[in-house]
């Protein structure tokens, strides 16, 4: 028996958004396979900005995820994967939230959401990066009918990683 999920809203971030986002993930739990420490404030600031201008010219981004009350839960959505590794070009689709937020669905419905917003633009396909040991974003590829396409060495942990796909 599935449970139902939880109402959620993506919006694109404003600035305040980055001061937000620096708070919740400040997490060294929800760091773990994101570098293993907080970032600067400046990071924030700077991919808000740039999610921004995705979605002005792409029509999508990583979209800031609120709950019922319109409180910030993190963020999921989809981007260009612009590393010089992995499947550069592509769509790669992703999530974090904040700590307290886990477990309760929030990923699994905004990205189900995420995929309609991008599919509407015409995307045809999209990734999902994840660090092998992160058994929480793997169980989101599941839900969401994504197949383990590549196994790879993430070039700045040294550690395995997953790319995931699906067809639009």
């Amino acid at each position: 028996m599935h449970r139902a999920l939880p109402a959620v809203r993506l919006r694109v971030p404003t600035h305040e958004d980055a001061f937000t986002w620096h708070r919740l993930f400040a997490d060294p739990d929800v760091m773990e396979f994101h570098g293993g420490r907080a970032a600067e404030l400046s990071v924030y600031e700077e991919l808000t900005a740039r999610q921004r201008r995705h979605d002005a010219e792409l029509g999508f981004c990583l979209w800031t995820m609120v709950d019922d009350t319109d409180r910030v839960v993190g963020f999921t959505g989809a981007q260009p994967w612009e590393r010089d590794w992995g499947p550069t070009g592509e769509i790669e689709i992703g999530w974090r939230l904040g700590r307290e937020h886990w477990g309760k669905g929030y990923a699994t419905a905004a990205a189900h959401q995420t995929l309609e917003r991008v599919r509407a633009t015409g995307v045809r396909d999209v990734v999902a990066m994840v660090d092998a040991h992160n058994t929480r974003s793997t169980a989101v590829t599941r839900r969401l009918g994504m197949r383990l396409a590549e196994t790879f060495l993430i070039p700045a942990s040294r550690r395995e990683g997953h790319c995931y796909r699906l067809a639009l």
